[in-house]
């Protein structure tokens, strides 16, 4: 059986730019590589999780790993508290969280929903300590508040024995909605802090009514102790915004209980994944994670240490799952020139080193993405992805580079993201 390289560039999927000529940032950007792998692939375009669903990452992965998520998902929360370690059994609450920015102290405008992108961890661990400590929640509540990457961190309230709380509330986030269980990003929204209460139908319930008043309490004291602490004091010395909030989303109530990969396909599967939520979802669907460094800023520096890192988890591996993150964050951003320079940089310095000491005949490799990040819009959406998938000997679809536009003609149609595991493994096979 043949080794599977499951490769998925964070939001690469985009859509036609009229300054770049109407191209797309990958069909703009220099990828020789990747273009090279494509004269030999079959290729097609991914609804990651659906039709009409702009999915957030963490859904659009369960989904490309070939589980249902309308089946499976409860909430980030619990995924990214459960890969920090935290403890989330049923009937807990955990969150998924921002420190951001507001107007002012009393305002409810949000200024920066990320606290200038430039909060450093020895700040997000200072500010955390002072939550910690000097937040309380009425009795017996208690909380873990933890920071995890940047201005992100993660939140788990215990209600203490024989009391219950729900998932089942909206975010303070106002750049995310719920539909069912399911974290929406929204492609507009007004920059206003919200107030958690009982999604719809659920406004009677006494677990969502008391999981909102306690995620609400947590909103309004944490603000105060963050508006005191000397970190954003000498943040707002330096110029920098303060991190002076904490916007909370994707709330949830248990971790999803997922067949183990290694189960349903008879593989042992290792995986390279940076961010929390790709880290849970990882260790909760008993893919073994592999050790590598969090991003250093020197994008030559990181790609080249993971594709080594990759040529030696093949001999150890049947398959290997490696989420690079690299294009979704300037896209976000709108930054075009940005996201085109993280695409150029994953070709020459990950697939560049890696494809020519890989033994092409011994593997599958498939490239995609979890979803479009269009930069026109700043989000996430619901358009599909591009995808192509090399085995040795096949047939090719000979349509030339590796692009949008160019899977929207291969061979292997439109599918939805639950169907590419099956084209991995019996590929493989």
């Amino acid at each position: 059986m043949k080794k599977i390289l499951y490769i998925v560039l964070d939001g690469l999927g985009d859509l036609p730019i009229p300054q770049i000529g109407n191209k797309t940032p990958l069909e703009a950007a220099h990828t020789h590589n990747m273009d090279a792998l494509a004269k030999d692939a079959v290729m097609g375009c991914v609804y990651t999780v659906g039709k009409g669903i702009a999915p957030e990452s963490d859904i659009a992965v369960i989904s490309i790993l070939g589980y249902d998520a309308h089946k499976y998902y409860t909430g980030r929360g619990p995924l990214e508290s459960y890969a920090e370690g935290l403890r989330v059994d049923d009937g807990d609450l955990a969150f998924r969280v921002n420190f951001a920015t507001m107007e002012d102290e009393t305002s409810d405008m949000i200024k920066d929903r990320r606290a200038g992108r430039n909060l450093s961890t020895e700040e997000a661990t200072a500010l955390s300590y002072d939550i910690n400590k000097n937040v309380k929640l009425k009795d017996p509540v208690t909380f873990v508040f933890k920071n995890t990457i940047g201005h992100r961190g993660v939140l788990v309230i215990y209600a203490g024995k024989d009391r219950i709380l729900s998932g089942d509330i909206t975010n303070t986030d106002p750049a995310y909605a719920k539909q069912g269980a399911f974290g929406i990003a929204l492609p507009k929204f007004e920059k206003v802090l919200g107030k958690a209460k009982p999604v719809e139908g659920k406004e009677n319930d006494p677990a969502c009514v008391l999981s909102a008043e306690l995620i609400n309490e947590f909103t309004e004291k944490s603000r105060v102790v963050l508006n005191n602490s000397q970190v954003n004091k000498k943040r707002i010395d330096e110029g920098k915004l303060p991190a002076n909030v904490i916007l909370s989303r994707d709330a949830g109530s248990s971790l999803p209980k997922f067949p183990k990969i290694g189960v349903l396909y008879n593989l042992r599967f290792g995986c390279f994944v940076e961010m929390p939520v790709e880290k849970g979802i990882a260790l909760l669907t008993g893919m073994e994670v592999v050790d590598i460094p969090g991003p250093s800023g020197d994008l030559e520096k990181d790609y080249i240490l993971r594709a080594e890192k990759v040529k030696q988890a093949v001999k150890i591996y049947d398959g290997l799952y490696i989420h690079i993150k690299g294009p979704d964050e300037p896209a976000h951003d709108g930054n075009l020139e940005a996201k085109m320079a993280s695409i150029e940089a994953i070709d020459k310095f990950f697939f560049g080193k890696l494809i020519p000491d890989i033994n092409l005949e011994d593997v599958v490799i498939a490239v995609t993405a979890d979803h479009s990040t269009p930069c026109m819009m700043k989000a996430h959406t619901d358009d599909p992805v591009p995808f192509m998938l090399i085995k040795n000997a096949q047939k090719s679809d000979g349509i030339g580079n590796f692009s949008e536009s160019n899977s929207k003609k291969g061979s292997i149609g439109t599918i939805n993201g639950t169907g590419i595991m099956p084209l991995l493994i019996k590929a493989a096979k």
